[in-house]
């Protein structure tokens, strides 16, 4: 049988028109050779019909989907299979819950929910309808960050973890931004925490424990907080593991820009150095042996094609045309617990206006 008539099909509909959007739609549309499933962007919906044309215009290739001034309309769409939601994180959760309501699978992105309690109010509804939802979290699907935790963790080619430190910066002028922006709004969710840092604090959590959800050791967690105009503008985590004394520190910010070289990972026999153009998009690790007559060993990406994000989505519809309604790498229980952990650093952070 060819191999197209084995992947697995999934008929995206697509919520919100914005920068993530664009970049989830791109990398449906880009040819590429490791395909695995069929991806067809069946409807966008926007908040008008003339933003929907010119996204598609814009990013969407050849695509001819249904453009709709609106989201429920794509809730209702009966050849929607799936629901992409790249809104603002603030109205993550009445969007999945809508999108539940409709029968429609989900694809959620990060932060999944404001807090925990919303995502489990989330998952509670799903696990009512029997559909498939998982949080965007793409980073966690990249060929390289399995790699990754494969050698730290399974080979151990740094022997035993030690520390982990990681930081992901941007440069973001508050003063410059309207008081509507979601990078500025606390009532979207603004703040380095919840836009960036949850990407610190994956690695953190990826680098220190094999484990996730139910199988994950629980850290001691300790956080500060700088707030600016009612949000916190940078955040730094200490991690430590009582069980091993193993320590992360990980920070976010949005006053300066991270290195290149945003995580290193420091073991018994070695540290492993990882890069790339953002904290959230690893393109190259490095492994430096403590024993100083050992080479460096260099491992990159795979050749760019796309963005990346047609990882996660192809480990969505594999698991869909499994009959599953979560993902084994991102289970709605480690979602429960980032989350949870993000709940408390902003609860307990030392919080100081500038």
């Amino acid at each position: 049988m060819p191999s197209e008539l084995r992947r697995p099909t999934l008929r995206w509909g697509i919520i919100g028109t914005g920068l993530i959007s664009s970049w989830f739609v791109g990398d449906m549309v880009v040819p590429r050779a490791d395909v695995t499933a069929t991806h067809v962007i069946q409807a966008i919906g926007s908040s008008s019909s003339e933003k929907g044309r010119a996204f598609v215009e814009k990013y969407g290739g050849d695509i001819s989907p249904s453009i709709y001034g609106s989201y429920d309309a794509v809730y209702a769409d009966p050849d929607v299979d799936i629901v992409y939601i790249g809104i603002p994180h603030a109205f993550h959760k009445d969007a999945c819950l809508k999108a539940i309501s409709h029968g429609k699978h989900v694809l959620c992105e990060k932060p999944f929910t404001l807090n925990a309690q919303e995502g489990q109010e989330v998952f509670n509804a799903a696990k009512k309808m029997g559909v498939y939802i998982m949080e965007a979290m793409w980073t966690r699907f990249m060929p390289l960050t399995a790699q990754l935790l494969r050698m730290i963790h399974r080979e151990k080619v740094i022997g035993d973890v030690h520390r982990v430190f990681c930081d992901f910066g941007l440069v973001i002028d508050l003063d410059s931004l309207p008081a509507t922006s979601r990078l500025k709004d606390p009532a979207l969710g603004a703040g380095a925490l919840l836009d960036i840092g949850v990407y610190s604090l994956t690695w953190g959590l990826l680098g220190l424990d094999e484990g996730i959800a139910g199988t994950a050791l629980k850290p001691q967690v300790f956080s500060a907080q700088s707030i600016s105009q009612g949000i916190d503008v940078a955040t730094s985590i200490v991690l430590y593991y009582p069980q091993n004394g193993r320590q992360g520190i990980l920070t976010s910010t949005m006053k300066t820009k991270s290195d290149p070289v945003f995580a290193r990972i420091e073991g018994s026999h070695g540290t492993i150095l990882i890069e790339g153009i953002a904290t959230s998009v690893p393109h190259r690790f490095t492994v430096i042996p403590s024993d100083a007559t050992a080479e460096r060993q260099v491992y990159d990406a795979p050749p760019k094609v796309g963005k990346g994000f047609f990882y996660e989505a192809d480990a969505v519809a594999r698991d869909i045309a499994a009959g599953r309604v979560e993902n084994a790498t991102m289970p709605w229980g480690e979602t429960l617990r980032v989350l949870a952990l993000m709940d408390g650093i902003r609860a307990a952070g030392v919080s100081q206006e500038d």
